[in-house]
C-alpha cells in the first residue's frame, strides 16, 4: 500500500518532484533515473534504504545519484575507531555514517558523485553497472584511461582509484553503489582515513588502502554535472528509456513515507558506533608531570560500544586506589565516547577530597583516556 500511495508509477513521482528539463519525459515502466536535491548524507543513505523496502523492482531498474558533504561513510560491520581519525573528524566537523552495505570506508564531499544501481536480486550485475560508468566516461573524454577491475574498482591510468564499490543483497531486491573521485580534496581524505588509535584489535572488516586521483586532475574542463548528466545519459541508453532526471527531495514524507524516521536511525549513536564490531584496547600512555613521566597501561573490551571491561594500572602513590576504582567502574557499561568519559570524570570530579594536587592529577588522567576516544 505504501508503494501505492507514494510512488504509484514514475509519472506520480515525476509530477511531484522533477524540476522540467528540455527533452526529459518520465516513463511508467523500465528505468527511473533519480537524483537528490540534499547534500545531507544521513538523507541520501536512507533513500537507499527506502527504495530497497518498498519500490517493486520487478518491471523497474532505479539508478540514483546523489552528492554528500564532508563525511566519512564505513561499511556495515566496520570499526569507525579502527578506520578513521574520529578526533579531527570532530574538528573539521565532518559527519561520520555506518551505511547497510558492507565493503570499506570512504570520505565523501561535494567533489565526489555517488551511484546507486538498484534491481531485483536476480538481476543484480556489479560488473556491468561499472562497465557502464566507464562507457559512459569514455563517451565523454574518450581519452581518458579508465578500466574496471576484477576487485570491482575503476582504475585511472592503469594504477590509481577513482571509484570503489559496495553492495546489498536483501531477498527480493538488491543494490549497488560506487563512488567517482571527481574532485575531492585528497589531502582531507587521506587525513580522516588515518586512524591513529594504538593497541586496537579487531575482527571488523578491514579497508584495503588504495592510491586514488580525481578525473579532474587529467582533464580540469570536467564538471561533475557533466559526469552525472554523461552517466545518466548512459544508463537511458542501455535501458531505452528517455533521458530523463528525476529530482527527489529526501526529506519529503508525502512522496516517501516514513523516510524521516530511516534518516534518524542511521543519525543515532546506537547505529553509527553501537553497530561496531566488538573489539578491545590494550595500549599504554605517557603522562608528564611536573618533573616526572608516568606510564599509565590501560586494557578495555568494547562491545555494542560500550565499555564491557576496564582496568587502569597506575601507580597507588600517584593516585588514591579507590578514586582510580571509581573511574573504571564508572566507565564500566558507559559509552566508548569521549563525550560521555568527560560527563563521567567531571562528576566524579565534585566527589574528589577537595586536594589541588589530587585534582590536577585527576584531570590529566582523564584528558588521556578520552584521547583514547
Amino acid at each position: 500500500m505504501v508503494l501505492q500511495s507514494s510512488l504509484k508509477n514514475c509519472v506520480q513521482l515525476s509530477c511531484i518532484l522533477r524540476t522540467p528539463k528540455a527533452g526529459f519525459r518520465s516513463t511508467t515502466s523500465g528505468g527511473l533515473i533519480i537524483q537528490s536535491i540534499s547534500n545531507d548524507v544521513y538523507q541520501n543513505l536512507a533513500v537507499e534504504d527506502w527504495i530497497h523496502d518498498h519500490m517493486n523492482l520487478e518491471n523497474r531498474q532505479v539508478l540514483f545519484l546523489w552528492r554528500n558533504s564532508p563525511a566519512v561513510v564505513i561499511g556495515r560491520h566496520q570499526n569507525p575507531w579502527q578506520e578513521c581519525n574520529l578526533r579531527l573528524l570532530r574538528q573539521k566537523n565532518i559527519k561520520l555514517a555506518r551505511r547497510r552495505s558492507g565493503g570499506g570506508t570512504v570520505y565523501h564531499d561535494l567533489g565526489n558523485i555517488n551511484l546507486t544501481f538498484f534491481t531485483t536480486r536476480k538481476k543484480y550485475e556489479r560488473m556491468e553497472n561499472l562497465k557502464l560508468v566507464v562507457k559512459a566516461l569514455k563517451a565523454l573524454r574518450p581519452q581518458l584511461d579508465v578500466h574496471v577491475t576484477d576487485r570491482y574498482d575503476i582504475l585511472l591510468d592503469r594504477q590509481y582509484k577513482i571509484s570503489g564499490t559496495a553492495a546489498k543483497l536483501g531477498r527480493t531486491a538488491a543494490y549497488h553503489h560506487c563512488t567517482l573521485l571527481c574532485n575531492t580534496d585528497k589531502f582531507v581524505l587521506s587525513s580522516v582515513l588515518k586512524s591513529p588509535y594504538k593497541g586496537l584489535k579487531s575482527n571488523a572488516t578491514p579497508s584495503v588502502p588504495a592510491s586514488v586521483k580525481n578525473l579532474f586532475e587529467e582533464d580540469p574542463s570536467l564538471t561533475c554535472e557533466m559526469l552525472l548528466d554523461a552517466i545518466a545519459e548512459e544508463y537511458a541508453t542501455q535501458h531505452q528509456i528517455d533521458h530523463h532526471i528525476t529530482l527527489i527531495n529526501p526529506a519529503d514524507e508525502t512522496v516517501l513515507p516514513g523516510i524521516n524516521n530511516k534518516t534518524k536511525e542511521l543519525q543515532a549513536w546506537e547505529w553509527v558506533y553501537g553497530k561496531t564490531p566488538k573489539f578491545s584496547v590494550s595500549t599504554c600512555f605517557n603522562m608528564v608531570y611536573k618533573d616526572s613521566v608516568l606510564v599509565v597501561k590501560v586494557d578495555m573490551d568494547v562491545k555494542y560500544g560500550r565499555i564491557e571491561v576496564c582496568n587502569i594500572d597506575l601507580p597507588e602513590q600517584w593516585l588514591p586506589p579507590a578514586l582510580c576504582s571509581e573511574l573504571v567502574k564508572s566507565l564500566t557499561g558507559s559509552k566508548f565516547c569521549p563525550n560521555e568519559t568527560t560527563t563521567l570524570a567531571t562528576t566524579l570530579l565534585r566527589v574528589c577530597p577537595q586536594d589541588d594536587e589530587l585534582h590536577s592529577r585527576w584531570n590529566l588522567l582523564c584528558e588521556n583516556m578520552i584521547m583514547l576516544m
